[in-house]
This record gives C-alpha cells, sequence and structure tokens, in this order.
C-alpha cells in the first residue's frame, strides 16, 4: 500500500436553507394582482382557520348543546346494598380480615385488598367473575337468596 497518502477531510460547514415561507404567498398574490390588472375575471376565496389547529366551529358545537339539554343521570352500576351486607356477614363469620380475603397466599380470591374495601363500601362496579370468587372462597350465596 505504498502510494497511498494521508486521508484528509474536510471540515468546512455546509449550510441548508430552505425557502421562506412566504415566498409561494408572494408568487400567488402577484399573479393574482396580475390578473386584476389585466380585466380578468378572479374568483377567490377566504380561508377560515387555514393552517390552524382550531376547528372550524370550536366555540360552538351541536355536541355542547346536546350535552347542556341532557337531563338523564348516567352512573354506573354500584354494588347492591344487600350484597354488601352478605359479603361483610360471610367475611366476619369466618373471622378474616379483608386482607386476609383478598390474599393470594392461601388462594382466597387473589385480589387486592382494596377490591374488598370496595365491594363492601358499595362503590365498586360489579362483577360477576369476582363475586363468584368470593362466594366459593366465602363458601355462601353472596346474590339472590342464600
Amino acid at each position: 500500500m505504498a502510494g497511498i497518502g494521508p486521508i484528509r477531510q474536510d471540515w468546512e460547514p455546509v449550510v441548508v436553507r430552505k425557502k421562506a415561507p412566504n415566498a409561494a404567498a408572494k408568487k400567488d398574490e402577484k399573479a393574482v394582482n396580475a390578473a386584476r390588472r389585466s380585466g380578468a375575471e378572479i374568483e377567490t376565496m377566504k380561508k377560515y382557520n387555514a393552517g390552524t389547529n382550531k376547528a372550524a366551529s370550536s366555540g360552538t358545537s351541536l355536541n355542547t348543546k346536546r350535552l347542556d339539554d341532557d337531563t338523564e343521570n348516567l352512573t354506573h352500576e354500584r354494588v347492591p346494598s344487600d350484597l354488601k351486607k352478605n359479603l361483610m356477614q360471610a367475611r366476619l363469620d369466618k373471622k378474616l380480615t379483608q386482607a386476609q380475603l383478598a390474599q393470594s397466599g392461601n388462594m382466597m380470591i387473589n385480589e387486592k385488598p382494596q377490591v374488598i374495601q370496595e365491594y363492601e363500601s358499595g362503590k365498586a362496579i360489579p362483577n360477576q367473575q369476582i363475586i363468584g370468587k368470593l362466594e366459593r372462597a366465602l363458601g355462601t350465596k353472596l346474590r339472590g337468596k342464600k
């Protein structure tokens, strides 16, 4: 490899520039003005909210009025009072705490203690699988007749 000299590197900066963003708009404006001077008929249209992130009807939408007029009360289904009483009574009969009933060590129901707390306070959204686990773990019927 005799004859190959040292490798040279070119360290001069390269500047890449984009065209000004208004260049296209100015060209269009010049063309429109030239056509006006020549007497040609021109049809122009103003675009509202063009190039912005706002919706055309951002202030007043149809859904807003519909939501304001809505009088129906939409809520999630909650645990019935008889279910939460039956659950609490069955757990106390077995002398278990909420944490013991929920724990996965004895494979009771393998859920978080917070789940048991929500069911007993009536804040939980009823899940039939969890209710079934609770019935099997406690050996009693929680929903319906005992």
